[in-house]
């Protein structure tokens, strides 16, 4: 077993154009005062990273570590959320997603996922330069549109998503192998890895690939109703990464799971501060440190209702308070007995052989 690292903030809900949120230095100087230990840099965010230069130049990866350490942090991991969402979009997001990429590329989906694609390349090398072992991203979503299979789902529509997706991330994960770097897929609604099982559809494609990981969020699974617990048990040797985020899911006779299209505040499942929702971190926290989970416990702050402020500030405390230092010792060592072989032999009644039979 091992005690968690962490307090790690992830930086995407605090990035702003005021400082002190509009620079790395400046933020790295305010989640020091809040008590964090370590940033989670989001790769897409240029106020606070230049992937593209991170990914060519060895200098200025150690001066972003740099600017860090002189704060007393260090980089727990980069994201590459809007990149890997963007290596995958279905038609229907089209406009939605092309304020993410370039003017000279809007109206032109091809464009967009190969510059995603290149993105990734990129998050990936900077990383490795970084000495990062694991990146956090999205998988993109083709058959999130057919999630409901209302009208009937034609065979082998899904298999066709999945097909074309693992096609997609295959050279990708191919390229975190070469520099020695996981691509943790947070399972998300919107996303086509959104539970176990499209994970494991995908992760059968691409050939049970080693460098394909989890980032694990237990938010996510309250609004889906699913076992985080169980699922901790089930995918433990997948989950490399991990975002401390609350929710809560309180249905109504109005409205379940679908939220009947309401605003955040006013759905039955929604996101929390860390300590105002429902899940159980107490047997989240138990169950990484039985399983000798690796990496950082990262805030990702996200509520309806409470400011950004007293999300962070609190959230510190709440994640220095349920990091597990573990034991290295057995807590009944004190009434421990030596007892010789042949001892443990009489102690089950075997002092005599038996003879063998025929």
């Amino acid at each position: 077993m091992r005690t968690l690292k962490g307090p790690s903030l992830h930086l995407a809900q605090f990035s702003h154009t005021e400082p002190p949120f509009n620079s790395l230095d400046a933020i790295a100087q305010w989640a020091k005062a809040k008590g964090f230990k370590a940033l989670q840099i989001p790769a897409w965010d240029s106020r606070f990273f230049d992937v593209e230069l991170a990914a060519g130049s060895q200098t200025y990866c150690d001066d972003i570590k740099g600017t860090l350490a002189s704060h007393g942090l260090q980089i727990s991991e980069l994201t590459s959320h809007i990149f890997g969402q963007l290596v995958a979009v279905h038609p229907a997001y089209d406009a939605l997603w092309d304020a993410s990429v370039p003017a000279p590329l809007r109206g032109n989906p091809q464009a967009r996922t190969q510059w995603a694609i290149e993105r990734m390349h990129m998050s990936i090398i900077a990383s490795q330069r970084l000495g990062l072992e694991d990146l956090g991203t999205f998988s993109g979503s083709l058959a999130w549109p057919y999630l409901f299979p209302f009208p009937q789902r034609p065979d082998g529509l899904i298999d066709a998503a999945f097909d074309e997706l693992a096609r997609r991330w295959r050279p990708l994960l191919d390229l975190g192998e070469q520099h020695g770097v996981n691509l943790c897929y947070e399972i998300h609604p919107s996303e086509d890895l959104h539970d176990g099982t499209s994970f494991e559809r995908f992760y059968e494609r691409v050939g049970q690939h080693a460098r394909c990981r989890i980032l694990f969020d237990p938010s996510h699974f309250v609004l889906q109703q699913l076992d985080y617990l169980s699922y901790l048990d089930i995918y433990r040797s997948f989950i490399r990464m991990f975002h401390v985020k609350d929710a809560e899911f309180n249905p109504t006779g109005r409205q379940g799971i679908y939220g009947g299209y309401s605003a955040w505040a006013d759905r039955a499942g929604r996101f929390r501060s860390l300590g105002d929702g429902q899940v159980d971190f107490k047997g989240i926290f138990s169950k990484l440190a039985q399983y000798d989970y690796p990496g950082w416990a990262t805030l990702e702050w996200e509520c309806c209702l409470k400011n950004q402020e007293d999300g962070a500030r609190e959230g510190v405390e709440f994640i220095n308070r349920h990091i597990i230092g573990v034991t290295d010792r057995i807590f009944d060592d004190f009434a421990d007995a030596s007892v010789a072989p042949q001892q443990i032999q009489a102690m089950l009644g075997l002092t005599q052989p038996l003879e063998a039979r025929p």
